[in-house]
C-alpha cells in the first residue's frame, strides 16, 4: 500500500517532464507557424513566452488558482471545525500547517494547491462545510493533505497554467493563419502540419490534465483513509458530495481537475463528458466509494 511519501520524488520528476513537454510543444508550434508565415519573430516570441510561462506556472500558479476560484483565507475563529481538522491532520501527517481557505459556493467541494508543502493551501466550499459532519470533513481534508504530501498538487497546479497557455497559443496561431494573406511560396505540407498541431495541442493539454487527475484521486483516497484510519469517513463524504452535486459558480475547465469532485457535476454535461470516460476529470464516485469501503473490510 502506498504511503504518504511514496510518490513525492516521482511527482517532482513528472512536474519537470510536464514543463519540458509543454515547452517543446509550444516551441514546435511556434517553429511551424514561423516557417509557414515566413516570420522568424514568431519563433522567438514562442520561446520567450514558453520560458515565462514555465517559470510562472511554478511560482505563481497557486495564487492564480485561488484568484480563479474566488477563495478567501479564513482564521480559526471564522471556520473553527475546518481549521482545527487541517491543523490536527497536518501534525498527524508530519506536514507544515497549510493555509486554510473557503470558497463561498453552495456546491460541496474542496481542493489543495501550492508548489510545495511549505506553501500549501487547503480550501473547502461553504456548501461542503454545511453538509458534512466532523468525520466526513476529516476524510475530505485527509484526501487533500494526501495530495500535498504526495506532491500531487504541484503537478496538478502547474498543469492548470500550462494547459491553459497551450490553448491560448493555439488560438493565437489559428488567428494568425486565418488572417495571413495567401502567399504563393507557402509550403502546403507545413501548412497542414501547422493546422493539425493547432487543433491537437489544446486537446492533448486537456487529456493530460484529466489523466493526471484520475490517477491521483484514487491514490489520495487511499492515503487519506490511511491517515485517518477511518475509510468510511471519506466514503460517506463522497456519497453526500455526489448526491448533492451542483455546478460551482467559480469553477473553470482549467481548474476542474484540482477538486475532490467534478465541479461541473449536476449540470448539463459538456461535449467532452458525453464522448466518454477518456474526457472525465474524476473517477466515478461509486468506484471510489467501493474501493474505500473495501479497505475497511
Amino acid at each position: 500500500m502506498a504511503t504518504m511519501y511514496t510518490h513525492q520524488g516521482a511527482n517532482i520528476r513528472k512536474t519537470w517532464y510536464l514543463m519540458i513537454g509543454f515547452f517543446v510543444m509550444v516551441i514546435a508550434l511556434s517553429y511551424v507557424l514561423a516557417f509557414v508565415l515566413d516570420n522568424p519573430a514568431i519563433l522567438y516570441m514562442g520561446v520567450g513566452l514558453a520560458l515565462v510561462m514555465n517559470v510562472g506556472s511554478y511560482w505563481f500558479s497557486d495564487k492564480l488558482v485561488l484568484r480563479m476560484t474566488n477563495a478567501r483565507q479564513v482564521t480559526k475563529a471564522e471556520a473553527p471545525m475546518l481549521y482545527t481538522i487541517v491543523e490536527n491532520l497536518s501534525i498527524t501527517a508530519g506536514l507544515p500547517m497549510p493555509k486554510v481557505y473557503v470558497v463561498d459556493d453552495a456546491s460541496p467541494n474542496a481542493f489543495a494547491t501550492g508548489r510545495n508543502p511549505e506553501h500549501a493551501v487547503v480550501a473547502a466550499t461553504t456548501g461542503l462545510l454545511n453538509i458534512l459532519d466532523k468525520n466526513e470533513l476529516e476524510g475530505v481534508v485527509a484526501h487533500e493533505m494526501s495530495h500535498i504530501g504526495n506532491r500531487d498538487m504541484l503537478v496538478m497546479t502547474v498543469a492548470v497554467v500550462l494547459a491553459g497557455f497551450v490553448a491560448i497559443v493555439a488560438d493565437m496561431f489559428s488567428r494568425a493563419l486565418m488572417f495571413d494573406g495567401g502567399r504563393e511560396n507557402r509550403n502546403p505540407i507545413f501548412l497542414i502540419v501547422g493546422i493539425v498541431g493547432i487543433i491537437l495541442a489544446p486537446i492533448a493539454a486537456q487529456l493530460m490534465q484529466m489523466a493526471i487527475s484520475r490517477r491521483r484521486e484514487y491514490l489520495a483516497d487511499a492515503t487519506g483513509a490511511l491517515l485517518t484510519r477511518y475509510p468510511e469517513g471519506l466514503a460517506s463524504a463522497l456519497e453526500k458530495i455526489s448526491g448533492a452535486a451542483r455546478p460551482m459558480k467559480s469553477a473553470s475547465h482549467a481548474t476542474a481537475h484540482l477538486f475532490i469532485s467534478d465541479p461541473f457535476a449536476g449540470g448539463k454535461p459538456s461535449l467532452w463528458q458525453r464522448v466518454g470516460g477518456l474526457f472525465h476529470t474524476h473517477p466515478p464516485a461509486a468506484e471510489r466509494i467501493a474501493r474505500l469501503r473495501a479497505m475497511a473490510v
